[in-house]
């Protein structure tokens, strides 16, 4: 704390020149807690990008150093503007993730003792926002700053001649395509079932299945109707729609589990003997009604190479699967990506059908398998393949056996991770990637235009198309490629 009012001192309003209003004009104001605060922020996002440690989930909005916005709250925003009560709301869910993303920042800042600096970090955060609010031209201000930008550098494809060469990139999607979905046709008991260990999720208590349901019928209660359970509620959701995930073994790196931070490394390591799965929720909009999404997140150590010359190997290999809900509470389609943000894969039931792709090369939405109607009580079973750990079979099962359980951790803890020698570290570098973890393939597919592809990355900023501009967290991926029955 006393280091962050140390720097304030040295802020100059001339060396805030390329900031921009309001914060600019509060820097001037004759209000003191204003400029104080205004100069607080200053400081810190100073000290933050000295020390390495910002945190690159969502995309901070200009001159509002105490907002930050993702995908979702940008495409919400033009509707929201013209309605006072949604406007709030957006605001409200901006500073959220601000806060979220400013909790891990003050944690990993060497040397911080965060608590008292997070109180003033949040005290200067409602000042400066309630002066903004009360300004219409603010608020105008704000509406033209949430975007995010894409994670497809326009550079790197000028440099790489992406309007030629992204006709023999799309021709290998193309093969790539074909060879999953004959993998898929295959006889599904190739592998014998000793070569395979299913991890459960968490035993559901009694009737928590029909409490989850429950409230998800309330949960839209908001004024952007964003379903948002309760912390509880989340935990019944999650625990019901969990998969249970059946992997072939070869080895040590076929075992998820707890990222950590080992001593004197710069790689996380993974801890398969505790085996742990990273939740979240996200959104989806579906004409113009937000949706409710569920993220499962896991890790392995590594995906070793199958011989010299492998561009996919590499140390750390993440898998990410989510269940995309009705409001009713049922699953209308399941996807998943590597953590690299590579393998999108699109795993339809009997309520979401598929749209034509569009003509050109951009690449669609693959489906490798449709899945038959959900049985009452039963969940998804994932079969992931050795050593690439591919998603290879989905099917539903009502059945519980005596496999392993993993547990459930908040994706927001790889955000600030203990340190073994002191300290806190996210798992993630102030550009989303997690250094150690660079694939070979970069340096062949750098003209697609994608940082580091094949690297482990940030959620939020998974580019998931070599050809064409996708995200897994486009607010309307799905809307784009599927027509859902909501019943």
């Amino acid at each position: 704390m006393r280091r962050l009012l140390r720097a304030l001192v040295v802020v100059q309003l001339a060396g805030c020149a390329s900031l921009e209003v309001p914060l600019r004009d509060h820097l001037g104001s004759q209000d003191a807690p204003l400029r104080d605060c205004a100069s607080w922020f200053v400081a810190l996002d100073d000290r933050v990008e000295a020390a390495g440690v910002r945190d690159a989930q969502e995309t901070r909005v200009a001159g509002f150093p105490y907002l930050r916005v993702n995908r979702l709250l940008a495409a919400l925003a033009p509707a929201a503007a013209s309605d006072p009560g949604a406007m709030q709301a957006l605001v409200e869910r901006l500073a959220r993730l601000d806060q979220a993303a400013r909790r891990a920042e003050l944690a990993n800042l060497p040397g911080q003792t965060s608590g008292a600096a997070q109180r003033r970090t949040d005290e200067c955060a409602r000042l400066l926002r309630a002066a903004d609010l009360a300004q219409p031209e603010s608020l105008r201000r704000l509406l033209g700053r949430l975007r995010v930008p894409d994670d497809y550098s326009t550079t790197q494809r000028l440099l790489g001649l992406y309007a030629l060469t992204r006709i023999p990139f799309a021709a290998g999607v193309r093969r790539w395509e074909a060879e999953v979905r004959t993998a898929f046709r295959r006889d599904s008991q190739e592998v014998p079932a000793a070569a395979r260990v299913r991890y459960e999720p968490p035993a559901l208590p009694a009737q928590a299945g029909a409490a989850a349901l429950r409230a998800l019928a309330t949960a839209d209660a908001n004024a952007l109707r964003l379903p948002e359970p309760s912390a509880g509620d989340l935990e019944l959701l999650l625990a019901a729609h969990a998969p249970i995930l059946e992997i072939e073994q070869s080895g040590d790196h076929d075992r998820f589990g707890k990222l950590r931070w080992l001593p004197e490394t710069e790689v996380p390591s993974v801890d398969a003997s505790d085996p742990v799965v990273y939740v979240d929720l996200a959104h989806t909009v579906y004409r113009g009604r937000p949706l409710l999404q569920l993220v499962y997140t896991i890790w392995f150590a590594e995906r070793p190479a199958e011989g010299r010359g492998d561009l996919f190997a590499g140390a750390l290999d993440g898998l990410v699967w989510r269940v995309t809900l009705a409001p009713d509470g049922e699953p209308l389609l399941y996807d998943s990506i590597h953590a690299c943000g590579c393998f999108h894969l699109f795993f339809p039931t009997p309520r979401a059908r598929l749209l034509a792709a569009p003509d050109g090369l951009d690449e669609w939405a693959l489906v490798p398998q449709t899945l038959a109607r959900i049985p009452p009580d039963a969940r998804p079973v994932v079969r992931l393949a050795a050593r690439t750990h591919y998603v290879e079979r989905v099917w539903f099962t009502t059945a519980a056996g005596s496999a392993a359980r993993y547990t459930f951790h908040r994706y927001e803890e790889l955000r600030s991770l203990a340190r073994v020698e002191g300290g806190r570290r996210s798992a993630f570098g102030p550009d989303a990637l997690i250094a150690g973890s660079e694939r070979a393939e970069r340096h062949l597919f750098w003209p697609m235009g994608i940082a580091s592809a094949g690297a482990m990355r940030q959620w939020g900023r998974h580019a998931t198309a070599f050809v064409g501009r996708r995200h897994f967290d486009d607010a309307d991926l799905l809307e784009k490629r599927f027509v859902f029955d909501l019943k």
